[in-house]
């Protein structure tokens, strides 16, 4: 990253986040949080998720720039795709949406790079991940996807350390309305309780 260009990092959610928004700090660049998440369903978890997103950004004086719910052409993004697996061609379609939306922002009010937290999670591939952001930025002359590994150098366990610190509240699945579907039938396989939004947090 270049520390004398503004840097718009795509964010999903506070947990995810936390690691990363330290880590950036720290190397001093000038940041704002983009939330560009129409996958996030229902609208209870959507409004739970941003919510404690930017408590966090408020937290920390981080400008938190708040992009639309644009359910309708989410679903008409993955229409066809919702057999498709975790990992699959469906998140693709749907990393490849919010990187759009995020790069387009980024042109329109002068960042020349982007990147996301996304890539932290253990349950994402990150090269499915990276190779969206990159694909995103191609259309924009001289901007760029940072893909660094953010869970390197402790960065995976210092996640937790921070949504346990904060005690952020604890999504249980990806987001869309087919990872809840898969996730619950998991746990019905397994005699597990069914999901319950907004039930968990953190706890230190």
């Amino acid at each position: 990253m270049n520390n004398n260009q503004p840097l718009l990092m795509h964010t999903c959610c506070a947990p995810c986040s936390g690691e990363v928004i330290d880590a950036i700090q720290k190397s001093g660049i000038v940041f704002a949080l983009f939330f560009y998440n129409p996958n996030i369903h229902p609208l209870k978890e959507y409004e739970l998720r941003k919510s404690e997103n930017i408590r966090y950004a408020e937290k920390l004086n981080i400008p938190f720039i708040d992009a639309d719910y644009d359910t309708d052409n989410w679903f008409e993004r993955i229409k066809g795709l919702e057999e498709a697996p975790e990992r699959g061609v469906r998140c693709t379609a749907c990393f490849d949406m919010r990187f759009e939306r995020t790069a387009l922002y980024a042109y329109e009010n002068g960042y020349k790079s982007i990147t996301s937290c996304l890539g932290i999670s253990r349950w994402k591939d990150m090269n499915q991940i990276n190779n969206a952001g990159k694909k995103a930025v191609s259309i924009y002359p001289g901007m760029t996807y940072d893909d660094r590994n953010w869970r390197k150098n402790g960065g995976s366990a210092r996640m937790y350390e921070i949504a346990k610190y904060e005690n952020f509240y604890k999504q249980e699945y990806c987001g869309c309305i087919y990872s809840l579907r898969d996730s619950n039938k998991w746990r019905l396989q397994k005699g597990e309780a069914l999901i319950q939004i907004g039930k968990k947090f953190y706890l230190p």
